[in-house]
C-alpha cells in the first residue's frame, strides 16, 4: 500500500500531508474497524476520487470506466523511484517571526482533538515539558494537508514519563517528541 500510495503521490495531486490526512480523517467506525492496509487503501481512494483520477463507480467495480484521467505529471518509473525517495522534499521555510521559545523553557502541550491530520500525540496533550531544542521553521503538517504550508518554529519537547504516564512510570525515563509552535502554550 505504501508503494501505491507513493507512485501515486509523485502524480502531483496532493503532498504527504494531505495522504495522512485523508487516512486520519476516515470515520472512527471504519478507521477502527479496518486492517492498517485497509486504512491506507481507504485513504488512497479518498484522495484518488478527489483528485477526479477514479470515479465512484470505478472504485466500485475495479474496472476503468471511459478516457483515463489527466494527471498533473508523468507516471513515476521504476527507474526513478529511489533516486526519488533519496532526494526527499524540502520543507525547511524563512521562519515569518522570531521563535516563541527558547531551550530550557517549560511548556504546555495544547490539549487539542482536532478533526483529521496532526502531528501532536495524544499522550502529550494537556502536558508539560520543556524545550530540549529549537529545530528550525518547516511547513506546518496540518495547515499544509489543505494546501496552505504555513511556515511555523519546531521544537523538540522532553516529557517526564511520570507527566505522561503517571506515578507509576519509571522516574528516570523521559520522552521526546518535536512539536510545532501552534501546539505549544508557555507553561503557567
Amino acid at each position: 500500500m505504501l508503494a501505491l500510495t507513493l507512485a501515486a503521490g509523485a502524480l502531483g495531486h496532493w503532498n504527504i500531508d494531505r495522504s495522512r490526512h485523508a487516512r486520519e480523517s476516515l470515520p472512527p467506525a471504519i478507521y477502527y474497524g479496518s486492517s492498517y492496509y485497509e486504512i491506507w487503501r481507504r485513504g488512497l481512494e479518498t484522495l484518488l476520487a478527489d483528485a477526479g483520477l477514479v470515479s465512484a463507480d470505478e472504485l466500485m467495480t475495479g474496472q476503468t470506466v471511459g478516457a483515463p484521467a489527466l494527471t498533473n505529471r508523468p507516471a513515476l518509473q521504476a527507474a526513478h523511484v529511489v533516486p526519488m525517495l533519496a532526494a526527499g522534499s524540502p520543507y525547511t521555510r524563512e521562519p515569518p517571526a522570531p521563535a516563541r521559545f527558547a531551550q530550557g523553557q517549560r511548556v504546555r502541550a495544547i490539549n487539542d482533538h482536532p478533526t483529521g491530520h496532526t502531528r501532536l500525540p495524544r499522550y502529550a496533550r494537556g502536558r508539560l515539558g520543556t524545550i530540549a531544542a529549537v529545530r528550525g521553521c518547516f511547513v506546518f503538517p496540518d495547515t499544509n494537508a489543505t494546501g496552505d504550508p504555513d511556515p511555523q518554529w519546531c521544537y523538540t519537547v522532553v516529557f517526564d514519563a511520570t507527566e505522561l504516564w503517571g506515578r507509576g512510570a519509571d522516574p528516570r525515563s523521559t520522552v521526546s517528541i518535536d512539536a510545532f509552535e501552534p501546539y505549544l502554550d508557555p507553561a503557567a
